[in-house]
């Protein structure tokens, strides 16, 4: 076993803006989105937070289907329930959980203050993607919780990234 300090994701310096958000957005549009190949995001999402030794949960969905669903060490059932809470927040608005945090924080409000939903079912931190496909729109979610939140948005983005250019 190794004894080597496991490394962290990089953390964003400052919170991106909504045009920076909605340009991610566009630029990881999916030509296609399969069972296949929600298990090899999912696959690359582990490894990734293994890397880091990240304490996540990772969950992927398309339409109401869950088809990748990962605990990794550290991480509690409070992680999923967050995974739950965010995930709403990309079906309701089909835009990034941070995403539409921002755009409420771009109005001076917050969500919680502003959307007249229940936070405790809704939550707009970061973490949760829309799975966006080409000429279709979105078809499901990628998540993950269990770091800050503009970590775990962070390391969603660089999977589907990477993802995306294989």
């Amino acid at each position: 076993m190794s004894t080597s300090t496991p490394s962290t994701p990089s953390t964003p310096s400052t919170a991106p803006t909504v045009a920076e958000l909605e340009e991610q957005e566009r630029r990881l549009t999916l030509p296609r989105f399969t069972h296949d190949d929600a298990w090899a995001l999912g696959s690359l999402l582990v490894e990734l937070a293994r890397e880091r030794g990240a304490p996540v949960a990772i969950d992927i969905r398309r339409g109401g289907q869950q088809l990748f669903h990962a605990a990794l060490p550290g991480s509690t059932r409070d992680n999923d329930a967050w995974i739950d809470r965010k995930r709403r927040v990309v079906e309701r608005y089909a835009a990034s959980s941070l995403l539409v945090g921002t755009r409420f924080r771009a109005k001076d409000t917050t969500f919680e203050a502003s959307s007249r939903l229940d936070p405790d079912t809704y939550a707009a931190h970061g973490g949760a993607f829309p799975l966006t496909v080409q000429d279709t729109g979105v078809i499901g979610t990628v998540v993950v919780s269990g770091l800050p939140q503009l970590e775990d948005h962070a390391l969603v983005v660089e999977a589907l990234t990477r993802f995306k250019n294989t």
